[in-house]
């Protein structure tokens, strides 16, 4: 199935946890912190402005990204998990 965000909406895949730490501790799936990296799947068509006319994306398709801790709304299709946020919830590119 393909998603296709509307508007200044972006769909971003976590990066996978980590299972241990430093040191080598395995840590239970419990302990683990979702990370806040992922990377860029889809961007939508730009932020409606009053005009209307769009303001382009800064983030595009492939990019890694730092976003908030609980930014967008996390979904799954077809057994994998998404998150669907908003370009202004995304900290930085990385890279």
């Amino acid at each position: 199935m393909k998603l296709t965000p509307l508007g200044e909406n972006v769909i971003v895949a976590r990066v996978e946890a980590k299972e241990t730490t430093e040191g080598g501790i395995v840590l239970p799936t419990s302990a683990q912190e979702k990370p806040a990296e992922g990377r860029v799947l889809s961007v939508g068509d730009g932020l409606l402005m009053p005009d209307g006319s769009r303001n382009a994306l800064q983030v595009h398709e492939g990019d890694r990204v730092l976003f908030v801790s609980y930014a967008g709304a996390e979904i799954e299709v077809d057994g994998e998990s998404f998150l669907i946020m908003p370009e202004s919830q995304i900290l930085a590119v990385i890279g």
